[in-house]
This record gives C-alpha cells, structure tokens and sequence, in this order.
C-alpha cells in the first residue's frame, strides 16, 4: 500500500463516497446533506489551481482506502503559507495507521511547496483524531464552542496546527 496522487477520474467516486459516509454517520464534517457526484469536479479543480494534493492510498484491489488533502485556510494573501488539511478513511478501514500515513505523507508535501502552518479544524470530542495530530506534533490552537449543531447536539470545533521550519 503506497500513497498515491488521486485523480478524479479514478478515485473521485471513491472520494465522494467516503466524504458522504463521514457526513451521514460522524462529526467529522460539520455537513448535513451529502454532496453530489458533480460536487467533486469544483473540488479536485480548486486543488489543482492551486497546486494543492490529493493523496491517497489504495489497497492491493485498487480499492481506496483513504485520502488527504488541503486547501485554503482563508483567503487573505497573506495567508498564503498557511493550509487546512483533512483526512479520512474509508469506515472500513479505521484504526490501521493509514490516516497517520496520508497525514505523514501531506506533511511531506507541504514541506516541499514551502508551507509553513498545517491546520486542522477538529471535531473536540474526535479523540482518535486528537491522538494522531497531537502525535505528530500539532499543538492545540484554540477551540470555538458551540460552533456547530448536529446529532441534536452543540459541537465544538477544535483548530490544531503544525508550524513547519
């Protein structure tokens, strides 16, 4: 299993199926309704604009087992140097280091496009996603209570960060 660039042609579907599975079941995407299969075009064309990866990582059957990737923290210029990440594996596939594999993998990378922050903008009681960031070195930059609503709850919103040399 290695990490791969995704493609929309070939991993697009796969994506979107993952996306959705995260946004009907958890809280990991603060979204009510899934998104449409045409949703994914804007999506992969805002990355490559912008130059931004989408990793993945496929199983032996060329099945997608997870991705990552970034994009804009907010668009200001001068937050050009700053990024927010997401990762997300496949329900499935949960608990086997894959997630702290892309997430390696997009340090990496905006590494190499000379990034300086990484954020993560994490569900607070997303404790697995708490361990992985916190193991990798992101340190705890602030939380918004209340900051969402759904499940019938109040959720709150937890930002992580990685400053890079």
């Amino acid at each position: 299993m290695n990490v791969i660039d995704c493609t929309l042609a070939r991993h697009g579907a796969a994506i979107l199926d993952i996306l959705n599975e995260a946004i009907i079941h958890s809280t990991a995407l603060y979204e009510y309704e899934p998104r449409a299969p045409e949703s994914m075009h804007d999506w992969f064309a805002v990355r490559q604009t912008r130059g931004y990866p989408v990793l993945g990582i496929e199983a032996d059957d060329g099945s997608l087992l997870g991705f990552a990737s970034y994009g804009v923290f907010r668009g200001f210029a001068a937050f050009q140097y700053t990024v927010e990440h997401s990762v997300y594996v496949h329900v499935g596939h949960r608990g086997r280091g894959i997630g702290e594999r892309l997430l390696r993998a997009l340090i990496d990378r905006a590494r190499l496009q000379g990034l300086h922050v990484l954020v993560g903008g994490l569900d607070a009681s997303n404790q697995a996603s708490i361990a992985l960031h916190r193991k990798l070195g992101f340190v705890p930059a602030g939380t918004i209570t209340q900051a969402g609503f759904k499940f019938g709850r109040w959720l709150d919103l937890a930002f992580w960060q990685l400053t890079l040399p």
